[in-house]
């Protein structure tokens, strides 16, 4: 049995992140190569921090960037993989409510109510 490469590592981790909902770009690619290769293959897959405390880190830095679409990828995705249920976004949102303002807390409202039910949606079909 071959070992396997540094990016198939990082594809495997970078569907399990996303809950399959995600698209791999080809190989030769420099930007994806490297996505995988290092932030997948290397970065999500230590053990030190659950899955649940990288998710719960990365919402708060994708909402402080305001960055809507994201933070609702992010959201679907830790639903779908039961590391978060809408409940704990909610309250999560409240506090990026006061850390990061109301403003951008309001701009992710709706992403993230869509997420939630489009989660909750895909759980329950299945």
């Amino acid at each position: 049995m071959t070992e396997k490469t540094r990016r198939e590592i990082g594809e495997e981790k970078i569907k399990e992140v996303y809950a399959g909902d995600v698209v791999i770009g080809a190989e030769g690619y420099a930007f994806s190569d490297i996505m995988l290769e290092t932030l997948f293959a290397e970065i999500w897959t230590r053990n030190v921090l659950s899955m649940r405390d990288k998710r719960i880190l990365l919402l708060g830095m994708i909402a402080a960037q305001g960055q809507e679409m994201t933070f609702k990828i992010q959201t679907k995705a830790a639903i779908k993989n039961g590391e978060l249920t809408g409940e704990d976004v909610r309250e999560l949102h409240l506090m990026i409510a006061q850390y990061c303002g109301y403003p951008k807390a309001a701009a992710m409202l709706m992403p993230m109510e869509e997420a939630i039910g489009e989660a909750e949606k895909e759980l329950a079909d299945k």
